[in-house]
């Protein structure tokens, strides 16, 4: 895997993270596999760790993928593992899978299970490389980001023993840094980090520059709110209605939290997230321009 911390010449923000994106057809089914299921929150079924979804097929496809969101199954539409997947099973064990050798099976899915939360530590770090407004902190930025690169990169073993709440803590830190040089040239607002804003009716409101980090947003109604320049690391976003608020440049914002939420055509996403296509369905359509040119997520 091509280091994340130093991108090719002329390469965009969207080019570098297309490597930190699931892709399906090269992994063989881990997150389908690997982790445990609850109903109660959008999966098909409880299950334990380490045992397959009943709906995944003998070539670790879904057969209802095309309609999770009609099956009511929003766990799975929304998950995503920030390309662990495939960097797993084509890296790491060279394309042999939990199924080719049982024995190992669970080594798979340990080492899945670090990758996809360091995975997700590098999308961050590499958003914020991409950063102007961060470029004194991008030395040490690129220092921490190709030193978690290569821990994914590392053994099976040495992967799976990785302390990952500590490398959390590391990233937190000095995404923390970055949030406030990035902020600051906004003029700061509001901090409702940790915040239990459930259910808050903040439609319209002007929140450029404010930080959700770590914020319970369930079900708030965002609509028609400036949120540019928010910090969203964390934050609980399901259900969150986004109809018509322009999120460009909202700052660590991830598909999964996109896909968790509620918006439409009129929502302007930052030019690297993917616009849902339940977004787009019947009742979430309103005129007015998208203000960039996002694609439907499949």
């Amino acid at each position: 895997m091509v280091s994340l911390s130093h991108a090719s010449p002329g390469e965009d923000l969207s080019e570098q993270l297309r490597r930190l994106r699931a892709d399906c057809a090269r992994c063989a089914g881990l997150c389908c596999v690997a982790l445990p299921f609850f109903a109660t929150s959008g999966f098909p079924a409880d299950k334990d760790a380490g045992t397959p979804c009943h709906h995944l097929d003998s070539a670790f496809r879904c057969r209802v993928h095309a309609e999770l969101r009609q099956r009511g199954l929003t766990g799975c539409a929304v998950f995503d593992c920030f390309g662990a997947g495939q960097r797993i099973t084509r890296d790491t064990f060279a394309g042999r899978t939990w199924c080719d050798d049982p024995d190992r099976a669970q080594d798979v899915f340990a080492a899945f299970n670090v990758a996809r939360q360091l995975h997700e530590v590098l999308w961050y770090l590499v958003e914020a490389l991409n950063l102007p407004a961060a470029a004194e902190l991008h030395a040490e930025l690129r220092r921490v980001c190709t030193r978690v690169d290569a821990l994914v990169g590392d053994t099976p073993e040495a992967l799976s023993a990785t302390d990952v709440a500590s490398v959390r803590q590391e990233v937190g830190d000095l995404l923390s840094r970055v949030s406030e040089l990035v902020r600051d040239r906004h003029g700061r607002r509001c901090d409702h980090r940790g915040a239990d804003l459930a259910g808050a009716r903040l439609r319209g409101a002007p929140l450029r520059g404010a930080t959700f980090r770590g914020a319970v947003l369930i079900a708030a109604d965002l609509r028609d709110a400036d949120l540019r320049t928010v910090d969203f690391l964390g934050a609980d976003l399901r259900d969150a209605d986004l109809r018509g608020a322009d999120l460009s440049g909202a700052l660590f914002l991830t598909q999964p939290q996109v896909n968790a939420a509620r918006g439409d055509t009129a929502t302007r996403l930052p030019a690297h997230l993917l616009r849902p296509a339940h977004w787009c369905g019947p009742g979430n359509t309103r005129h007015g321009s998208s203000g960039n040119n996002n694609q439907s997520a499949r």
